[in-house]
């Protein structure tokens, strides 16, 4: 959501804080606060707003005095035989507590915790790996690099054990357009993964109002840009072989406080790159729709979002009674009944779109679970092909 998706850790930290040394054994109640909590009430965090400036490098980094954050990546990619190859890589960041409730910063003191995931998908094939780890908010006051989890802006580096997405360029350099992904799962035949480099082809892009993006009609919102125009190359491991693989990929880069309305249920988020070099990501939030004329919100419609992106990086943002999404096919994946083909319209560009995923079984059995996988676009009225994608699913 990557919305870019909030797959919050707030689920996690009812059983997780006991685990890594962060004090008494919570439980999350999040019946009455959307999809994985996202729609809590976060006293004590900062809050993203309208009018905040985005400002780089800095703003790579990770931003602990928000609740929640990620780094995400998906690629479409071929290997060495012509054969479509999908690729995750997803770093998110929790705070476990508001600022003014933080420990003393030391090497043992945690007030941070960290998911990952990876994911390589070919075929019928669908390989998922997790991890958590855990971080103090101030660990640049000890050694930021002893910290099992973290991301700092200069050089860039995020990372989670040995899982890392780093600039491949001088170690005092800025350069956010040269990156190495490197992570691994598994032993011998099973063993899974990747080390790619990747390379910045266009700006980063910003959604939303100057990166602020609203998720709701009451005004709930993320800082949220992308980096759509990356070009990777490298290597990718799947049933212990090693195939060179290429083609493209999109990273977005997300934080907030309180992402979601308290009763959206979940979203559907598309990210498309087009044959003719434009890119369009859009999403939908289930409920939290747009306000009436007394200034009351209809829960029961949807929120909608994007951003139309030309083919130099110039970005249009797109309103929520622009786009209609509309499931025209399920699939019966983990048990549950999946949207797996939809048109998208968007009125104002006389779009009129097909997106199918060609492969139903791409369930993310994490802790917080999900879909994630590839997809294809075509034209509705003549079935042409124009591009191919990624679509993220929660709430089902």
């Amino acid at each position: 959501m990557s919305l870019r998706r909030w797959l919050t850790l707030g689920l996690l930290i009812g059983g997780s804080l006991t685990l890594y040394g962060c004090g008494e054994e919570q439980q999350s109640d999040t019946s009455s606060a959307g999809f994985a909590g996202l729609g809590q009430a976060a006293d004590g965090f900062q809050y993203a707003s309208p009018n905040q400036t985005i400002r780089f490098p800095q703003d790579h980094a990770a931003h602990p005095d928000y609740r929640i954050e990620w780094w995400y990546l998906t690629a479409n990619l071929e290997d060495a035989d012509g054969e479509p190859l999908g690729l995750q890589w997803t770093l998110f960041r929790q705070a476990l507590m508001p600022p003014s409730e933080r420990p003393d910063p030391t090497p043992w003191a945690a007030d941070q915790l960290w998911m990952a995931h990876m994911a390589i998908s070919q075929g019928e094939q669908h390989q998922v790996a997790e991890r958590f780890g855990r971080s103090h908010s101030q660990a640049e006051l000890y050694q930021p690099h002893d910290a099992q989890a973290g991301v700092i802006a200069s050089p860039f580096h995020a990372w989670l054990d040995d899982w890392q997405l780093k600039a491949s360029g001088d170690a005092d350099s800025d350069d956010f357009n040269h990156l190495t992904l490197t992570a691994y799962s598994g032993e011998d035949a099973s063993r899974f993964g990747y080390t790619l480099e990747l390379t910045a082809e266009g700006p980063l892009v910003f959604h939303g109002e100057e990166g602020f993006s609203q998720k709701a009609a009451n005004g709930q919102g993320s800082m949220y840009y992308s980096q759509p125009f990356w070009r990777i190359e490298g290597d990718v491991t799947l049933n212990g072989e090693t195939t060179t693989v290429s083609g493209r990929g999109w990273l977005d880069r997300e934080w907030s406080s309180q992402l979601l309305d308290a009763r959206q249920s979940g979203w559907d988020w598309f990210s498309i790159h087009f044959a003719d070099g434009h890119k369009l990501m859009a999403f939908q939030l289930r409920g939290g729709g747009a306000s009436n004329d007394d200034n009351e919100t209809d829960q029961g419609a949807d929120y909608r979002s994007g951003t139309w992106i030309s083919p130099q990086g110039d970005a249009t943002p797109l309103a929520t009674d622009d786009i209609t999404l509309t499931p025209l096919a399920t699939s019966s994946v983990a048990g549950r009944d999946v949207p797996t083909r939809w048109r998208l319209e968007i009125a104002s560009l006389e779009l009129d779109i097909n997106i199918e995923a060609p492969q139903a079984n791409r369930w993310m059995d994490t802790s917080v679970p999900y879909w994630e996988g590839e997809v294809l676009v075509n034209d509705r009225a003549s079935g042409e092909p124009m591009g191919e994608g990624y679509l993220e699913m929660t709430g089902y």
